[in-house]
């Protein structure tokens, strides 16, 4: 059975488990969400994610939602793909394991609190809802966001990626909020290797495979 991934195309997070699907080119099927009208709050969306989030995947009836949680289950699952990037090392590897780790907290504690509502008050209101956004905290949020972003310059200027020299879900993971403030502007071309490190990660087929949103893929 293929995997369906269900979500709204254009949603941080979908975009995020999307890439993620790409990367270990696992054939999938994308059902749209149209938050717009509510889908995602009705009862049969609930009994599958109980907080009424998007997006879930359903594996031949197993589901399982967050983001976060579904790239790891495809990672894990798609292992044994030596053509594709690991993006999890190995947990017999103890020194890359804490690596990952550290970079995956990192991500969710330094980089989307701040990143989020920069862009959230910066573009997205505007964008997707036609209201303005308040300016007040935009400046706060991208003042906090700064000063991870010279922290994480620190960092690549030491390896390749956050988790060391090879691609991991940690990169990945920085796309969907990354892309949002290219738009935004002023973050990540600020430092040399942060540059760097964002120029490799969003060129990657994956991405580019989203950039318009998720869909159906059949076949690789």
């Amino acid at each position: 059975m293929v995997l369906k991934l269900y979500g709204w195309t254009r949603s941080i997070a979908t975009k995020r488990a999307a890439i993620i699907l790409h990367e270990k080119q696992v054939p999938f099927e994308f059902v749209d969400v149209d938050i717009f009208k509510g889908e995602h709050k009705l009862p049969e969306y609930i009994a599958k994610q109980p907080f009424g989030e998007v997006p879930y995947l359903d594996d031949d009836g197993f589901v399982v939602f967050e983001s976060r949680a579904i790239a790891r289950y495809i990672a894990i699952k798609y292992a044994h793909r030596s053509e594709t990037p690991a993006l999890i090392p190995p947990t017999t590897e103890l020194i890359k394991t804490a690596k990952f780790e550290q970079a995956a907290s990192i991500e969710i504690t330094s980089f989307e609190p701040y990143a989020s509502v920069y862009c959230t008050e910066k573009v997205a209101k505007r964008l997707l809802f036609n209201i303005e956004g308040d300016m007040q905290k935009a400046e706060a949020a991208y003042i906090e966001l700064v000063a991870r972003i010279n922290v994480y310059d620190k960092l690549l200027g030491e390896t390749r990626y956050l988790a060391g020299e090879e691609v991991t879900l940690v990169d990945l993971f920085h796309i969907p909020w990354g892309e949002m403030l290219t738009v935004a502007g002023g973050v990540l071309d600020l430092k040399p290797n942060v540059n760097r490190w964002w120029t490799d990660i969003s060129s990657r087929a994956s991405v580019v495979a989203v950039q318009d949103g998720a869909k159906t893929i059949e076949k690789y």
